[in-house]
Order: structure tokens, then C-alpha cells, then sequence
């Protein structure tokens, strides 16, 4: 396969002004947690700017993460000859960027349905995805100038337009080590953590969330705060809404964001989980622009709330990839 190149002229106009301000502003507080934390808290080692992900994983680890560093994508197959050749270069220029980007492998055969949703046609295939958007890169070996070119406008693009400066390697850490992962000294969580639900039980969601974001702000990978402030947050919105208005706003207006976000939080509230997954889907396929991101974050919201590991929340995600890409 002859290699083919892909404009980058049209990456600016691929997400809205919303999402670009809400990116940046994300990696600008980053950088600034880091530097209050001494400046080397978001160290990484350099073998972790090259991962393996599949598609249980690829909301997490290129989604969300292209929120913080653009995520170039190299679509392979142990069979395919000409990916034997483009892995490693790119493998290489990864380390050597020393962080503008992180490299994301997704073998096609183990993931078939991502690679329709990308509308692959043959391999090796490379895209990036930059604060949620993906774009296609090149196709086919390309020769290591090529790529470096079409590597140099994105890390440009990702900066300018987005504020994602990429991440910080730690150049010192063994080859092959896992990211240097800071003690945060355990604090009085449990006092906190019984406060917020008590404050559900007594219907204080107010006071719940306050109580979880506590948490966070000592513990950000706190599960159990994590989990239970996206529940609250879900049962602070839908406290005195009027459920009939609310199903017959959204029925007659199946166009209206607002009013398709609102009727999937009393889905959720009601136990009806994959009702509220498809209308956010069906939304998502709508709309774009402003409107779609909305959608689409309030969407990851309540996959918090059900949680990570469930069938449902595992479907929908392939759905909304769909429903994106």
C-alpha cells in the first residue's frame, strides 16, 4: 500500500470553541497542580508514552487522555509487513518528543470494531485524537520525514489551539518502569466519606457533593468519592424536577439538548440505564458542535455513575465511539 498523505489543514475546525477553552483551561490547572506539588508530580518514564489499548480501554486511555496530551493512534496487525516497519519509528519518536504525544497501538485483529469505526480500509493506518477529536494521519509506511512533518503540525496544533503542552517525562527513570507514583499521606477520609452519605440519606445532595469533592481535592483517585460524587451530582439535579414535564418536554422536542439530558438523568434515576445510554446516543448522533460535546460529557457522567466495569455502561461506550467516529 502506497502511503497517503492526510491534510492537517482542517484540524483546527474538527471541535468547537467550548471544547478548545475547556481543554485548555484542563491542561493549564494540570500544570498548575504540578508545579504546587513540586513541579515533578506528573512525571512519567518514557516506556509509558507507548501503550497497548484495546476497546474496553479506549475511552480511557485515549479519550480522556487527549484531553491532557494528543494521542496518536497506530493501527497494526502482527501479519502486516509494512507495520513492522512503521511501528518502531513511530515507537521511537514518541520517547523522542519526549512527551508532545503519546502513542496509542490498537491491534486490528483483537479490535475489530474499532477499526470500523474508523473506517480503516487497509493497514498500517495512523490517526490522532486531540481534546476528543480524531482526524486521520497517514496511511501506508511512510517515509521518517513525512511523519515527522505531520507530527510537528499536530504537537503545534495541540498547543496553539488547544494549550496541551504535552506531558513530563522523567528522562532519569529506568527503561521499561512504571511512572513514578506519589504517596499521598492518608488523611481522615473516612470521616468525610460517612458525612456524604448521610448527607444523601438525609437528602442534602448539596452537602454530599461538597463532602465527596473534599475528598478528591487530598485523594483525586479516590474510587469510592469518585462514584459517589457522580451520584449525588445526578440526584442534586433531579431533586424537584416535575417527572411528567420533563418526559413530555423531551418527547416533543427530541431536537432540544437540554431537555434529552434532563429526561436521561430520571432515566438513570428510575433504573432504566440502557434507556438513558440510547437517548444520549440517539442525541449525540443529532447534533454536533457545542451541543454534541454537552451530550457527550454528560453521557461519560453517568458512566460514572453506573460504573466502569458494567455490561451496559462497556456497550454504550462502543456506541458512542460509533456515534463520534
Amino acid at each position: 500500500m502506497q502511503p497517503r498523505n492526510m491534510s492537517m489543514s482542517g484540524v483546527v475546525d474538527l471541535a468547537a470553541v467550548k471544547a478548545a477553552q475547556e481543554a485548555k483551561a484542563k491542561a493549564e490547572q494540570a500544570r498548575a497542580e504540578a508545579a504546587r506539588q513540586g513541579g515533578g508530580g506528573g512525571a512519567v518514564s518514557p516506556a509509558s508514552l507507548v501503550i497497548d489499548v484495546d476497546e474496553a480501554g479506549f475511552e480511557r486511555d485515549v479519550l480522556q487522555r487527549s484531553t491532557e496530551v494528543p494521542v496518536v493512534i497506530d493501527f497494526w496487525a502482527e501479519w502486516c509487513e509494512p507495520c513492522k516497519q512503521l511501528s518502531p519509528v513511530l515507537e521511537r519518536l514518541a520517547v523522542e518528543y519526549g512527551g508532545r504525544f503519546v502513542l496509542a497501538k490498537i491491534d486490528v485483529d483483537a479490535n475489530q470494531m474499532l477499526m470500523q469505526q474508523f473506517g480503516i480500509q487497509g493497514i498500517p493506518a495512523v490517526f490522532a485524537v486531540v481534546a476528543g477529536q480524531a482526524l486521520p494521519l497517514f496511511q501506508g509506511a511512510a517515509a521518517e520525514a513525512q511523519i515527522r512533518g505531520t507530527l510537528d503540525q499536530l504537537v503545534q496544533v495541540a498547543e496553539e489551539r488547544f494549550g496541551l503542552t504535552g506531558l513530563v517525562v522523567d528522562q532519569d527513570a529506568e527503561p521499561g518502569a512504571e511512572p513514578e507514583e506519589h504517596e499521598i499521606p492518608a488523611g481522615p477520609y473516612d470521616a468525610l466519606l460517612e458525612a456524604a452519605v448521610q448527607a444523601l440519606d438525609a437528602g442534602d445532595f448539596g452537602g454530599a457533593v461538597q463532602a465527596y469533592q473534599n475528598v478528591l481535592s487530598d485523594d483525586p483517585g479516590n474510587t469510592e468519592a469518585k462514584l459517589g460524587l457522580a451520584q449525588a451530582e445526578l440526584l442534586r439535579r433531579v431533586q424537584g424536577a416535575d417527572a411528567g414535564k420533563v418526559r413530555e418536554e423531551a418527547a416533543e422536542n427530541p431536537k432540544d439538548v437540554r431537555a434529552q439530558i434532563a429526561a436521561a438523568d430520571l432515566d438513570l434515576v428510575g433504573g432504566h440505564v440502557e434507556d438513558a445510554f440510547g437517548r444520549l446516543i440517539d442525541t449525540v448522533q443529532r447534533t454536533a458542535g457545542d451541543d454534541r460535546d454537552a451530550v457527550r460529557v454528560r453521557l461519560l457522567e453517568l458512566f460514572e455513575v453506573v460504573g466502569a466495569d458494567d455490561p451496559r455502561v462497556i456497550a454504550a461506550r462502543r456506541a458512542l465511539a460509533r456515534a463520534l467516529f
